[in-house]
């Protein structure tokens, strides 16, 4: 497979910097086979069936973008950071201008938050923070912006309304620096809603990485080298997605994240109760074990998303989807509209 095979003209006028409101005004594309309608988000209380069990991804952004100083004897330099993932020995951070930042360097972001540099590689830092646990979430969220993604991050900085637009109404476990942004959508009228309907909930977690951003390199697609990002699927959460396929209900992640670890902890067939790190890469030729629709927004050309649809309704499919979406105007990537894939 090549990646040009996963490429699309995209109108740059489509790209969303802000999202629809209400979340539920958001255009929804919805794809069953080869039949196409255009909806809206609100109407998936007559889309979805009573049985229909939505998988959520319930992790929380946190505002991993920070501005600090740096001093080195009287010098005092800027220095932008983005957090990555943590690690033992603190933080895995990337950096402007990582090439002048030393090791054992004190990296000031305000009046209560600095950070050691621990370590050094070619793209990235080790970062010691001065405080931990709730003493350190808190000082981030004084500190600390929103990771917008790069296609917004270019065209205007993040500011406090990006503080509630990219975040979900169900945040709870703090550890991504991007949002599962399927799920930005739903608010909890339509969430209420669909529960009245007889749509099921069921919720896990996978800490969404910057690498979700990274582009693919290599023009044989089947030798790229997904990122590693961390999730977790609790007894609870493997049990009511087992007992909906035994009772003949839909399993259906919101959003490519909940879908990667759901087949991750489905491998065998049956989920599995599942915690660490994952780096399942989907394209076509995947046999899908878990997942019988999908609802995810519009992904970047050449992206590893775009292929992991593409291994759900197939490329001929995936291409009319896409070529529909641009026509019809829809908003793409992070901010923008959504659908739903029923292979």
């Amino acid at each position: 497979m090549n990646l040009s095979d996963f490429d699309f003209h995209l109108p740059e006028d489509l790209i969303a910097t802000r999202p629809a409101r209400p979340r539920t005004a958001a255009r929804l594309l919805v794809a069953e086979g080869d039949r196409i309608t255009d909806a809206r988000v609100s109407d998936l209380v007559r889309i979805f069936r009573p049985g229909d069990r939505l998988v959520l991804n319930n992790t929380r952004v946190i505002p991993a973008r920070l501005f600090g100083r740096r001093q080195r004897g009287e010098a005092v330099a800027k220095v932008e950071v983005t957090l990555l993932e943590p690690v033992p020995e603190g933080w895995r951070a990337l950096a402007r201008p990582l090439r002048k930042v030393a090791v054992g360097e004190v990296i000031a972001f305000s009046d209560a938050l600095s950070a050691t540099v621990t370590g050094k590689t070619e793209t990235d830092l080790t970062l010691a923070f001065n405080l931990t646990g709730a003493d350190f979430d808190a000082a981030l969220a004084l500190a600390g912006q929103m990771p917008l993604p790069p296609y917004i991050a270019a065209l205007r900085p993040a500011d406090a309304q990006d503080a509630t637009d990219y975040q979900t109404v169900f945040a709870k476990t703090p550890g991504a620096v991007a949002a599962p942004t399927a799920s930005l959508h739903f608010d909890a009228d339509l969430l209420a809603a669909l529960a009245a309907s007889g749509v099921q909930f069921t919720e896990v977690t996978l800490h969404v990485g910057a690498g979700t951003f990274l582009p693919v390199k290599v023009e044989d697609v089947t030798t790229h080298r997904m990122h590693a990002e961390w999730g977790e699927v609790t007894p609870q959460a493997a049990a009511e997605i087992n007992a909906t396929r035994a009772a003949g209900g839909r399993i259906i992640p919101v959003g490519t994240t909940a879908l990667r670890l759901i087949e991750t902890a489905g491998d065998s067939g049956r989920v599995e109760p599942w915690r660490g790190p994952t780096d399942i890469f989907i394209y076509p030729g995947y046999r899908f074990r878990v997942t019988d629709a999908l609802m995810t927004n519009f992904h970047l050309p050449k992206s590893t998303l775009l292929m992991l649809v593409a291994a759900l309704m197939g490329q001929d499919r995936t291409r009319h989807v896409y070529d529909h979406a641009v026509r019809q105007g829809y908003r793409f990537f992070s901010y923008g509209d959504s659908s739903l894939l029923i292979p």
